[in-house]
């Protein structure tokens, strides 16, 4: 496995070796030991969860407050999509700013993404299938979702040939300057 982290401090893109002939493939996608010792601190992973979303649905941006906070180590093992993370760190030099990782079943790369950060993607191929670990359980009342096209974010999502397909909660999402005033940052 190949780790490189990227230019917002915590967040890790991860590349398996894969070894393939001409009946497929074998990677490893993920060892605890390695995985700790390269991000620098232990991840308890808890739950596997996983997401079928059609061609042009954005999904996102989405959170979980205080002790319900998730750690993502997230992959897509069929289709496309463009990943957004977002640091929503207070005290972070990069609080506020974005990354954009493109994620397919071509490269298996897979993106690692800390507490303190709002995540979403959208899907670029006619459909994708997401699996994403965490180290927290999912908690209703602790989700929030923050706004995808908040200007303040300065996001550019890349264009779809299909309909944009979004939530209401993720049509109705708060900006930053309101999860500020909620105090909804890390």
């Amino acid at each position: 496995m190949e780790y490189q982290e990227l230019e917002i401090p915590g967040v890790w893109l991860l590349t398996p070796k894969r070894f393939g002939d001409n009946r497929g493939y074998f990677a490893e996608t993920y060892r605890k030991s390695e995985f700790d010792n390269t991000i620098g601190h232990p991840i308890d992973f808890i739950q596997d969860n996983e997401s079928l979303s059609a061609g042009g649905v954005l999904r996102g941006l989405h959170f979980q407050r205080g002790e319900a906070s998730q750690a993502k180590l997230v992959r897509v093992v069929e289709g496309t999509v463009v990943d957004i993370v977002v640091d929503l760190r207070a005290f972070s030099p990069t609080f506020g700013r974005h990354l954009a990782v493109t994620l397919s079943d071509d490269t298996g790369c897979q993106l690692f993404v800390p507490r303190g950060f709002a995540h979403g993607f959208i899907v670029l191929s006619p459909r994708a299938r997401f699996i994403y670990k965490v180290d927290n359980y999912y908690n209703p009342a602790a989700e929030v979702t923050l706004r995808y096209d908040d200007p303040k974010l300065g996001i550019r999502w890349p264009e779809v040939d299909m309909p944009l397909n979004l939530s209401p909660k993720d049509l109705n999402g708060h900006t930053l300057q309101e999860l500020i005033d909620l105090n909804y940052i890390f």
